[in-house]
């Protein structure tokens, strides 16, 4: 039985290693072509077909895990930011500016549709990968509004609402070419300090 244990540590770090490697072709070929099929994904990770199934039943299921990866991959980029320091309404833009990073680095989260599992993870929707992002940014609008930075004439909740509402606003205009990514980062960034400074 003892002999084994080597074998199997070995296949688990192999199938580890082929699960990186899907996921990290997934997100790099979605990027450049949204709907990149398993097949060309496989290819691109050095696997076959059928390892790709063996990690991922559908495409589906790979493009949600590739969300999942982004969407770690964000939050511990905003935590880095540390947004319990200094003006919380600068802190917001410095959220919204990272969140446009994002999309810059993955255009695939500008062209998925906005409903359901697939809406862009950096500015918060239904899907529940988005609460944490949605959480932080609640907690940073609160303590602007205590500290008199960001208005009280509306509940933070509905601010928050608001700019995710907004963020989705721009990246539909970024993704139909209406608006270039950087002019909707700037839209965006004006039209939140107006909406979030004090009367």
């Amino acid at each position: 039985m003892s002999e084994n244990k080597p074998v199997r540590r070995r296949r688990r770090a192999d199938a580890d290693r082929s699960r990186t490697a899907i996921l990290a072709a997934a997100i790099v070929l979605l990027d450049e072509q949204p709907d990149a099929s398993l097949e060309r994904i496989a290819e691109a990770a050095h696997v076959t077909r059928q390892t790709v199934y063996a990690h991922f039943s559908s495409r589906d299921v790979l493009l949600n895990a590739a969300l999942d990866e982004v969407t770690a991959e964000t939050l511990e980029a905003i935590d880095a930011l540390d947004l319990d320091q200094g003006p919380a309404l600068g802190n917001v833009l410095r959220l919204i500016d990272l969140a446009w990073r994002t999309f810059e680095r993955h255009p695939l989260l500008l062209h998925l549709p906005h409903t359901g599992t697939h809406n862009p993870p950096q500015l918060g929707s239904r899907d529940e990968r988005h609460d944490p992002v949605a959480d932080r940014l609640e907690r940073l609008i609160r303590r602007g509004q205590r500290a008199g930075e960001i208005t009280r004439d509306l509940p933070a909740h509905w601010l928050v609402t608001t700019l995710i509402a907004l963020g989705h606003a721009a990246g539909e205009s970024v993704a139909t070419a209406r608006l270039t990514t950087r002019t909707a980062n700037k839209t965006l960034n004006k039209t939140i300090t107006r909406l979030l400074q004090p009367s």
